[in-house]
C-alpha cells in the first residue's frame, strides 16, 4: 500500500495546484475495557502507527470539495447545504463541519484529500481517526482555537448525531490524546486520564483480523446501549445514586437484576466486572506483571462472548488458537464485535511461527484468509506536513 501521507499531499497538489496542510490522526487499539465507555466506565486504549490523513486548505468561496484518495471518488457540496450522502464516506467529514457550525464556529469552503491505512471494519476506529483528523485540520486552517478535548468531544458527537452510531468517547479520545510508548487509562465519566507506560521489551501488539464483519454489528451495538440503560433504571429503583453502570457494584447487579431478563442481567454483569478487571490490569502494568495482564485479556474475551454476546464463531476460534501458543500472553476480541480483530500480546522471537500457524488453522477451519497487523504505539493527532 502507498504511504497515505505522500498520497494525500501529491493528489492534493495535482487536483488543486497548491500546497496543503497535512494532518494525521491515528487509529487505536484498546488493551482492555470494551463496551465500558458508553457506560461511563474505564478504558485502556492506545494510538497506533496506522492513521487517517487529510490534506486541506481553505477556499475563498463556500464550496466543500473532498477527494477520497483510496476510492478515486470526489464529493462537492456547499457549507450551507450539508446533508447526508448516500456515498457514505463523505459523511465522516461533513459530520464534523456540522458540529462546528452548531457551536458557532465560522467554517468556510475548503479543499481536502483524505486517505489512510487504518483497516476498515477491523475495530481500529478508522471513522474516529478521520473525524479527528478533519477537525484538527479545520481548526488549523480556520484558526478556530479548539482544545484537544473539544476536538475529541465534537468528533464523538458528530458520529452520534450525523452518522447515527451511539459510540462512547474512547475512539476519538485515543486518537487525539495518544502518546508513544503509553496506554491511556481514561475515566469516561470525568474524562480524567493518565498515561500508563506500555513498553514491553520483546512483546508485540499483534492484531489477527478475522476478515468478517457481520451485519449485526451496528444494530446490536445500539441494542446493547439500551439494555445497559434498562439495567441501570432497574437498579436505580433501590439504589437511586446509581446513574450509570459505572456506579453499580457486582452485588447490586446480583441483587437487582438476577431475577430480571437474562440478557439485561448478563450485559450489566459483564460491564461491572470489566471495569473492575481494568483497574486491576492497570496495577499489573505498574508492577510489570504482564502474564497477569494477559490473563485478564482472556477473561475479557470470555465475558464479551458469553455475557455481552458480541463475539462470533470466527473471533472465538482465533482466541482458542492463541491459547495453544506459549508465546502468546493474552488475547481477546477488540472493538464493537461481530467481526474485526483479535488483539494479542505476542513474544517477538516467536512471532513468525505463531502467525503462520494461526493463519493456517483459521483458513482450514473457516476457509477465510486472515490479515495480521503488527502495531506499535504512537502519538495522537498532529500536523505532519
Amino acid at each position: 500500500m502507498r504511504d497515505p501521507k505522500g498520497l494525500v499531499k501529491e493528489l492534493f497538489q495535482q487536483t488543486f495546484n497548491e500546497q496543503p496542510l497535512v494532518v494525521c490522526s491515528p487509529g487505536r487499539v484498546n488493551l482492555i475495557g470494551e463496551h465500558t465507555d458508553y457506560n461511563m466506565g474505564f478504558v485502556l486504549p492506545a494510538a497506533i502507527n496506522k492513521a487517517a490523513y487529510i490534506a486541506i486548505s481553505k477556499r475563498e468561496d463556500n464550496t466543500i470539495f473532498i477527494v477520497a484518495g483510496d476510492l478515486d471518488e470526489s464529493y462537492t457540496t456547499e457549507v450551507s447545504k450539508l446533508s447526508y450522502s448516500d456515498k457514505g464516506w463523505p459523511n465522516y467529514v461533513l459530520c464534523v463541519v456540522e458540529q462546528l457550525q452548531k457551536i458557532g464556529k465560522n467554517v468556510g469552503g475548503f479543499n481536502a484529500v483524505i486517505s489512510g491505512d487504518v483497516p476498515l471494519g477491523a475495530g481500529m476506529s478508522s471513522s474516529a481517526a478521520l473525524e479527528c483528523a478533519t477537525l484538527y485540520g479545520l481548526d488549523q486552517v480556520f484558526a478556530l482555537g479548539l482544545e484537544r478535548m473539544q476536538i475529541a468531544k465534537l468528533a464523538q458527537k458528530a458520529e452520534n448525531e450525523f452518522v447515527g452510531v451511539k459510540c462512547g468517547i474512547m475512539d476519538q479520545f485515543a486518537s487525539v490524546f495518544g502518546k508513544k510508548g503509553h496506554v491511556v487509562k481514561l475515566d469516561c465519566r470525568s474524562l480524567e486520564y493518565e498515561y500508563v507506560p506500555f513498553e514491553l521489551e520483546g512483546i508485540k501488539i499483534v492484531l489477527f483480523d478475522s476478515m468478517v464483519k457481520h451485519s449485526l454489528a451496528s444494530s446490536e451495538y445500539n441494542v446493547r446501549t439500551s439494555q445497559c440503560s434498562e439495567g441501570v433504571s432497574i437498579i436505580q429503583k433501590k439504589y437511586p445514586q446509581v446513574k450509570t453502570l459505572r456506579d453499580a457494584t457486582i452485588e447490586m447487579v446480583e441483587e437487582c437484576l438476577s431475577n430480571e431478563s437474562t440478557d439485561i442481567y448478563h450485559r450489566c454483569k459483564y460491564v461491572v466486572e470489566e471495569n473492575n478487571r481494568l483497574l486491576a490490569a492497570c496495577e499489573d502494568l505498574q508492577e510489570n506483571k504482564i502474564v497477569d495482564f494477559g490473563q485478564k485479556m482472556y477473561e475479557t474475551h470470555a465475558g464479551l462472548s458469553e455475557l455481552y454476546e458480541v463475539s462470533c464463531p470466527e473471533l472465538d476460534f482465533i482466541v482458542e488458537c492463541t491459547k495453544k501458543e506459549s508465546g502468546i500472553l493474552g488475547a481477546r476480541m477488540m472493538g464493537g464485535g461481530f467481526g474485526g480483530c483479535v488483539i494479542s500480546l505476542v513474544k517477538e522471537d516467536e512471532l513468525e511461527g505463531i502467525v503462520q500457524r494461526i493463519k493456517e488453522a483459521y483458513f482450514n477451519k473457516m476457509n477465510i484468509g486472515m490479515n495480521v497487523y503488527i502495531t506499535q504505539i504512537e502519538d495522537g493527532t498532529r500536523v505532519v506536513d
